[in-house]
């Protein structure tokens, strides 16, 4: 009896986990298509497995449970709770946007100069525009990444700025944004930072120095599933933000002061969305922490680009702007190219890519985050291969 049952956990184990490098990761489900995406992605079974089980909200378990992904989180971003807080808001990452914007930016004598490369940073300026928020855009093409200098001469031309707020990793294009230069500027300013890291927080080592707010979500880099965005906010500023809310659910410094009141949310929490991110955290600490998995997503990435530049196609990014999460690649100019029969294709192979969402070109999108290892990126390539030949592009040998 106990020899079947070895085996079986045997068996279950090598079901469940995978070898990379000289690290044993938990793997994703065998049954899953591979989502080469920049979020939701791939997920691990055993974070999935971790969601298979009802909890009470107000129960002090689950409580707990808060309590850990909070301060585990504020650990990832490698800052001290008594300068730092970790407030969990329900809803998609730009919820946790829209309650950073409508909270930090005082309504009279507040101004946010927003940097815009991309559909994320226009997505911040149409929220600032909804909610009549004093603003100023200066925007950029979405090839080209923005650096102190930009920030030094927007805010020397309009000394009312008190906060700025940028995307790291521009979902837009996988461009990323030099936030420790940008940063810089802005505390020379002295101005208030907010950074959308949603596509990089945990896959791109940040530095939180110059930060005010850092918004990101379970479903990207720290590869849970949806269901929660989270700011990472420096105490002091938030403090200043008291009062300033335009939303009630969307109230920032309300949303904290509950957590570390009770532990509780305010409203109906993300139950499931919190076990499986609990689980997360410790598979993220299994791999190495932050610069582990910003390897392996750069490792990802390294194959692919060279396997799609091999077949013919151009990345769009420029080399020195890309960042690790995501490549766009231009259409091919060949009149049997179509992006929806690629897609297909490759649907078929139980594989998942994105759309393009470039203004001025035509272009697709792959991700390197989530659950993937280099045996995925290599079978991307290939079936991108056959996919190609079956529609009769041409490919280089």
């Amino acid at each position: 009896m106990t020899w079947t049952w070895g085996r079986a956990a045997c068996a279950m184990r090598r079901r469940t986990w995978c070898r990379h490098g000289s690290t044993l990761l938990p793997r994703p489900s065998p049954a899953d298509p591979k989502l080469f995406t920049p979020g939701p992605l791939t997920t691990s079974v055993s974070v999935k497995q971790a969601m298979m089980r009802d909890v009470g909200s107000r129960d002090a378990s689950f409580l707990d449970v808060i309590a850990t992904v909070r301060k585990r989180i504020l650990e990832v971003a490698g800052v001290s709770p008594a300068e730092y807080t970790c407030v969990i808001m329900q809803g998609s990452g730009t919820f946790g946007v829209e309650s950073v914007l409508t909270s930090a930016v005082p309504r009279e004598s507040g101004k946010l100069l927003i940097m815009s490369n991309g559909v994320y940073g226009r997505r911040m300026a149409q929220i600032a525009r909804v909610y009549g928020i004093a603003h100023r855009v200066v925007e950029k093409p979405e090839d080209d990444a923005f650096v102190g200098i930009d920030i030094d001469s927007a805010m020397e031309a309009d000394p009312s700025i008190t906060h700025v707020a940028v995307v790291h990793s521009e979902t837009t294009s996988g461009l990323l944004n030099d936030i420790d230069e940008i940063g810089g500027a802005v505390k020379w300013r002295n101005a208030q930072f907010i950074v959308d890291a949603m596509s990089s927080f945990a896959g791109v080592p940040v530095d939180m120095k110059n930060i005010d707010y850092l918004v990101s979500s379970s479903n990207k880099c720290l590869e849970s599933v949806p269901g929660f965005s989270f700011v990472i906010a420096r105490r002091k500023s938030l403090e200043q933000a008291a009062g300033n809310a335009r939303t009630l659910s969307l109230d920032l410094p309300a949303q904290n002061a509950g957590l570390d009141a009770n532990g509780q949310f305010r409203f109906t929490p993300p139950t499931h969305a919190l076990l499986a991110m609990r689980q997360a955290l410790d598979e993220l600490e299994i791999e190495g922490g932050v610069e582990a998995r910003h390897q392996r997503y750069k490792s990802l990435q390294r194959i692919i680009v060279k396997g799609f530049e091999r077949m013919g196609f151009q990345s769009w990014v420029p080399p020195e702007f890309r960042g690790p999460i995501i490549t766009t690649f231009a259409f091919p100019e060949q009149p049997e190219w179509n992006f929806a029969r690629f897609y297909n294709g490759l649907a078929q192979r139980r594989m998942l890519i994105y759309p393009g969402v470039i203004s001025t070109v035509p272009t697709f999108r792959i991700g390197h985050i989530g659950r993937l290892f280099e045996p995925d990126a290599y079978a991307l390539v290939d079936a991108s291969r056959e996919v190609l030949r079956d529609m009769g592009v041409k490919t280089k040998p």
